[in-house]
């Protein structure tokens, strides 16, 4: 029998809300294996780019790796990843000690330094996550070449830049305000959403070596 084929003018089936409904549960479980992943703190960073690489097979394959594949993805990042998770969390606490000095008032510079601060903040979280999603385009290696693309392309695309800063401020600000078990599923939401920005102009994938 002869296929006929499709009208160019046919609109692509939707999913249901089954398929969102599946979307969102993967993503809150893919949250909770970084959470488990990273218990160790140091272990943050293999934790992350083995999560942004799943969600990159996700986006080109339309299927997740399979648990093999991420342990040896988790595995390869490790070297790497704890420095990176040493120099990232060192830098968090550095930012939050200013935060909390400025909002105390034992630092001078009142409601203006303190602003100009989280901005800051919210810009150092956008390029990390932009890293993130860079990493995960390479398999989850790749965290130097993928920082120094990265910073090279932020100015290059302020609005993406400012996007995945707004997208990282505002997890972060949910974080704070939700219960500590949601946190996790924020994370996952948070990781997809930069991917799906990410993907409109994405930064050339750095060469995972």
């Amino acid at each position: 029998m002869t296929a006929v084929p499709a009208h160019p003018d046919a609109v692509p089936a939707r999913g249901d809300w089954r398929d969102t409904l599946r979307e969102a549960t993967d993503l809150a479980l893919l949250g909770f294996a970084v959470a488990f992943a990273a218990l160790p703190v140091l272990t943050l960073a293999p934790a992350l780019a083995t999560a942004s690489a799943a969600l990159h097979d996700r986006s080109v394959t339309g299927a997740w790796p399979d648990a093999r594949t991420s342990l040896a993805r988790f595995g390869r990042a490790l070297p790497a990843g704890l420095a990176v998770s040493a120099v990232a969390l060192a830098a968090v606490a550095l930012l939050a000690a200013d935060l909390v000095a400025l909002a105390t008032g034992r630092v001078p510079g009142g409601g203006p330094a303190l602003a100009l601060t989280a901005v800051v903040v919210a810009a150092v979280l956008g390029y990390a996550g932009l890293v993130a999603v860079a990493v995960g385009r390479t398999g989850g290696r790749g965290w130097r070449t993928a920082a120094r693309r990265v910073a090279r392309s932020c100015p290059q695309r302020p609005g993406v830049w400012a996007a995945a800063s707004g997208i990282c401020a505002l997890a972060v600000l949910l974080g704070v305000l939700v219960t500590p078990v949601a946190v996790p599923i924020l994370g996952g939401y948070a990781l997809a959403a930069l991917h799906a920005l990410d993907a409109r102009r994405p930064v050339p994938a750095p060469d995972p070596t």
